[in-house]
């Protein structure tokens, strides 16, 4: 007696299934990634914000040493013309205090 449409699977019709379903799931899998990115939070700042931004950069442009200060202090210090007021000393001294 012979059984008509009872055939073993092949292997490689058992790959491929397997292979098409493996795509499917990283196809939806991706999709997921995709829609959670356009989902996230999205921050917008104020006017006020962006000022502060702006100004923080103009700030980070200024030298921490003013040069021009210090070339002339040494300049006044080497040529003899730097006077200590010795008041003036004291007094900030006591203010600080």
């Amino acid at each position: 007696m012979k059984v008509d449409g009872n055939s073993p699977v092949e292997r490689k019709d058992l790959y491929s299934g397997v292979h098409e379903v493996d795509k499917h799931q990283e196809t939806k899998k991706k999709n997921d990634v995709e829609k959670a990115d356009a989902e996230k939070d999205k921050i917008s700042l104020s006017g006020k914000a962006k000022e502060i931004s702006e100004l923080k950069a103009t700030i980070d442009q200024i030298p921490d040493v003013r040069t021009d200060k210090i070339d002339a202090v040494k300049h006044a210090i080497d040529t003899g013309n730097y006077n200590i007021d010795a008041r003036k000393i004291a007094q900030k001294i006591l203010e600080e205090l």
